[in-house]
């Protein structure tokens, strides 16, 4: 007899079929094998004290504080802790009661429906100006086609270019600059049709500077506004543009000026759910989220960001995650910008693991042999 330790992160449903499980069981026995912590907060106490024996009825659990039993006050912050198939029948279970547990048996279903992505793609950065906080992605009109081949030979799905530095303090560049400075890269990807090559991304919240760069056969919109002028999601709307929606608290020039909040996770959860309604509403059909990694955040609400990725994938969308070289590496481990590679693979490939679908990267190179290890990993 031989007895093994398997890792958590496995690829259950290969082992099962491989064990020789019928296909019905291959199912239901992954769904037990997936577990969900979930953090639900200010939960009427009544209702955490039927969810807490609900969930002890079938095998799940509720943790509770002190003196909820006999409801010490009236709400209360909880932690539910059950796998996906357990999940499955408190969903049921607490539409049919009060207290608020008909919202927390719909927001169950939209955890359940929520699915990791199976590819990740890698958007390279070129930036046309002079301050990036990065040097070498900074590219004038000479060197910008050498710039480009190389990242699609590197394997890039997308290059993300931009003409003004959205670094902490940067200086404020006006959009007739801003312009001057991308057109003459938006002429040579028309002219040479780099745009049938791999997919290009306006780094831009002008809405002047999009209107150029779809134009010149751009297909993605990134704006770190988050979508703030309408007259953006107008653009994409009528171009078929995707959009991403960044997340940022301030402006640059201010952002990193002791940024606060009441609860990050859910406070960037409901800044997209109100720009996803607006958007949608101008008719923006194609939608990621980019949670804004360093934009208005201290390390803590990066890495909390990060680490509970999955929690925004319940919004329906795909996730787009920038956190290259960026100085919250520095915070950890002291580091130049030029010597942060490592740690942005790190952070990476853990955004990845927690469902993020597109990686903005310096480093092209570098992180799709990551992903192609990751990927190795994972199939075992």
């Amino acid at each position: 007899m031989q007895i093994e330790l398997l890792s958590n992160n496995i690829n259950i449903e290969k082992y099962l079929k491989e064990l020789g499980v019928d296909s019905g069981g291959v199912a239901i026995l992954a769904s037990k094998a997936t577990h969900h912590t979930i953090y639900i907060r200010e939960l009427h106490v009544g209702g955490a004290n039927i969810l807490k024996q609900d969930a002890l009825s079938i095998g799940a659990d509720l943790a509770v504080p002190r003196g909820t039993v006999v409801a010490k006050t009236p709400y209360v912050d909880c932690i539910l802790i059950a796998t996906s198939r357990q999940l499955q029948t408190l969903s049921k279970k607490e539409l049919l009661q009060p207290f608020g547990l008909k919202e927390v048996a719909k927001k169950f279903q939209d955890i359940l429906k929520a699915k990791k992505p199976s590819t990740v793609e890698i958007m390279g950065v070129i930036n046309a100006n002079d301050d990036s906080f990065f040097a070498a992605s900074r590219f004038k009109e000479t060197g910008v086609i050498e710039a480009i081949q190389k990242m699609v030979e590197d394997g890039a799905s997308i290059i993300d270019i931009g003409g003004v530095s959205s670094a902490p303090s940067s200086l404020y560049v006006d959009k007739d600059e801003e312009l001057r400075r991308v057109r003459p890269i938006f002429e040579i990807i028309k002219k040479e049709k780099f745009y049938n090559k791999v997919k290009f991304s306006i780094d831009s919240s002008e809405p002047d500077v999009i209107s150029c760069a779809l134009k010149s056969g751009f297909e993605i919109v990134n704006d770190i506004t988050g979508l703030a002028n309408d007259a953006v999601s107008k653009l994409c709307a009528s171009n078929g543009a995707r959009a991403v929606i960044m997340h940022m608290q301030g402006i640059p020039q201010t952002m990193q000026d002791k940024p606060e909040y009441e609860n990050i996770l859910s406070d960037v959860y409901s800044f997209f759910q109100q720009r996803i309604i607006r958007a949608e509403s101008l008719g923006v059909k194609d939608i990621v989220l980019d949670v804004g990694i360093g934009f208005g955040k201290t390390l803590e609400h990066n890495l909390m960001l990060i680490k509970h990725l999955e929690h925004f994938l319940t919004l329906g969308k795909p996730i787009l995650i920038g956190a290259s070289r960026k100085s919250m590496i520095d915070k950890i481990s002291p580091s130049s910008v030029d010597d942060r590679l490592a740690g942005t693979l790190a952070l990476h490939l853990e955004a990845i693991r927690n469902g993020a679908s597109i990686i903005r990267a310096h480093d092209v190179k570098e992180h799709v042999q990551a992903l192609k290890i990751q990927k190795a990993l994972n199939a075992i």
